[in-house]
């Protein structure tokens, strides 16, 4: 009876407040990113393959810390749908000491297992890039509890429906991070202990500013205490919502990494090609990831009001945003092409590749990837974690990684066959996503008392 009379209602004014933010928020990361990548060409092409082969173990750390507090905070916007503001902020609460045990754990183990890393994972290098390799991993490994605590409260903040604080939080951490490299690269000359401390400052500062947030009076939910004490009922929970999230992320990333081995094998002009086509994508999806992120926010409060009609009458109305904005997104970064390819001074063979994988990847992207990416969104919310875990995982190994190395290094499609793998994922997600979402299964995965 209770449940039922709550309501949660998003006026188009809160929907606007929440997703603008976090476009901007996808944009500058992506931008600072670029801008990163500049700075530290000019250290030299050891230091470049030195920072590139280390953060493709960091980017892994950063999306399966942003997936596990993503799922985490879904509790906490079931509470708040709940109208139990206090069990919302107690669950922050828990959700920031996992998060901050979790980190330290695996903190340890990236120190300990550091020589397995550099000389195994990354296999024989030269020696002036693993001295650099060596040194960037040593400073910046000590920034991943930070970067947990901070991916925790960019979460909460966004179930709240503030998604402007994460938004202005990340943007002090990347100018922190722009600006110490430019100061310790140009000003101080320093090589890659330029790079990898404003990393480490960075994420620091972010990680202070997110707790101290938390805990201000007025919040929709607030994080009063930081408690050493485990509460069984809620890890349990944060462990049902948020481990597979991360998982999934994380075997995602996997994936990725061991398609970079086969595209290296394809030829130089291909390795470039890929990097353009990821590059660009990656603008090209920018608003879909932002509105996924919006659609946790508002279909965990609905779920948590026991709103489920609510919860499907926003999840589409989302979706056709997300189709639109993504429409318009690729069809200008297609219009923009020619421009795009001349700031690449790549090969007339490189050229060609990226500029088809851009056009497939656009075309593809409006028609499938929203099916496919922001609509498990909206069953994560609902705590439908395992079904999305198990299919994406299955059709990210089976279909873009069995079928990337079939056709590309197999079947003589190239670089352009590995494109090709993932438009066949994408349609598979959309084949389990669509109709897990038209049916009621996940109605019934909410908090457990």
């Amino acid at each position: 009876m209770e449940t039922k009379q709550l309501t949660v209602e998003f006026s188009r004014q809160d929907l606007q407040r929440l997703i603008v933010p976090l476009v901007v928020e996808q944009l500058l990361a992506i931008t600072v990113g670029l801008f990163d990548s500049v700075m530290v060409s000019q250290v030299g092409e050891a230091a470049i393959s030195a920072v590139s082969l280390v953060d493709t173990v960091n980017v892994l750390l950063v999306n399966a810390f942003s997936a596990l507090a993503t799922g985490g905070a879904v509790i906490a916007g079931q509470y708040l749908g709940r109208r139990e503001p206090q069990k919302a902020g107690h669950s922050g609460e828990q959700l920031l000491l996992f998060m901050g045990e979790a980190s330290l754990l695996i903190m340890v183990l990236f120190y300990l297992g550091k020589g397995f890393v550099l000389h195994v994972v990354f296999g024989q290098v030269e020696a002036d890039v693993a001295a650099y390799a060596d040194t960037y991993y040593m400073i910046v490994e000590a920034s991943t509890p930070f970067l947990a605590i901070y991916s925790a409260g960019a979460a909460l903040f966004r179930v709240m429906g503030n998604s402007k604080i994460s938004m202005w939080v990340s943007l002090v951490m990347n100018a922190i991070n722009v600006t110490g490299n430019a100061v310790l690269i140009f000003g101080f000359h320093m090589g890659v202990e330029g790079v990898a401390i404003p990393t480490l400052v960075s994420r620091a500062t972010a990680a202070v500013i997110m707790v101290v947030l938390l805990k201000r009076p007025g919040l929709p939910m607030r994080v009063e205490k930081l408690s050493l004490r485990h509460d069984r009922y809620v890890v349990k929970n944060i462990l049902r919502f948020g481990v597979p999230n991360g998982l999934e992320s994380s075997m995602f990333q996997l994936g990725k990494i061991l398609l970079l081995s086969t595209v290296s094998v394809l030829g130089t002009a291909s390795v470039a090609a890929n990097a353009i086509g990821n590059t660009i994508g990656t603008f090209q999806c920018v608003a879909g990831n932002a509105l996924g992120l919006a659609l946790v926010t508002v279909v965990s409060r609905c779920i948590g009001a026991g709103s489920y009609e609510l919860a499907r009458f926003y999840t589409k109305k989302l979706m056709k945003t997300t189709y639109l904005f993504m429409c318009g997104d690729i069809l200008l970064i297609a219009a923009l092409m020619p421009l795009i390819m001349k700031m690449y001074n790549v090969s007339p063979e490189a050229t060609d590749y990226a500029r088809k994988i851009i056009l497939m990847h656009g075309f593809f992207g409006m028609l499938l990837w929203p099916a496919a990416f922001t609509l498990p969104q909206a069953l994560r919310a609902a705590g439908d974690t395992r079904f999305t875990m198990l299919v994406s995982t299955v059709s990210m190994w089976t279909m873009r990684v069995g079928f990337g190395i079939l056709l590309g290094r197999y079947w003589g499609f190239g670089v352009l066959g590995i494109w090709m793998a993932m438009f066949i994922d994408w349609v598979v997600r959309v084949l389990f996503f669509v109709p897990r979402f038209h049916g009621h299964k996940w109605e019934t995965m909410g908090l457990r008392e």
